[in-house]
């Protein structure tokens, strides 16, 4: 069974209803229904509680990640093995820390995809499989 793992940009994509928004409710609705795994890092989570309380403010932030929390996405915490893996990802694919953290859950794994509307993550894309949600 495929393991979607989703980053901040995906999420947040489909919270505001953005390019790609359809594709991550597909994959929403295709782990409610048992056909697919999906999963998000436990720092992707803190990025979409922070980009989502800062520009629509607290009530709204609580708001979505009540309704995230309601599809049972597994939250996956950055233990300190993790955060060594996707340090080791930063460096040598030259990307951002946070996006690391994604390229290391896709790369978990050969049935794990990540989830993304971060270009940056390009280089990641040799060591893990990324599907790429349409730019704005």
């Amino acid at each position: 069974m495929v393991t979607y793992a989703l980053d901040a940009s995906a999420v947040l994509r489909y919270l505001d209803d953005e390019a790609g928004s359809d594709r991550v409710a597909e994959i929403i609705k295709s782990h409610l229904g048992g056909n697919c795994k999906a999963i998000i890092s436990a720092v992707h989570w803190g990025e979409i509680a922070g980009v989502t309380c800062k520009t629509h403010g607290r009530s709204a932030m609580d708001l979505a990640l009540s309704r995230l929390e309601a599809f049972g996405l597994e939250i996956v915490p950055a233990t300190a093995e993790r955060a060594v893996r996707a340090s080791l990802i930063k460096l040598k694919r030259k990307i951002p820390y946070v996006d690391a953290f994604g390229a290391e859950l896709s790369a978990d794994s050969a049935d794990h995809v990540l989830v993304t509307a971060d270009f940056d993550l390009k280089p990641a894309s040799k060591d893990a499989k990324i599907e790429f949600l349409p730019s704005k």
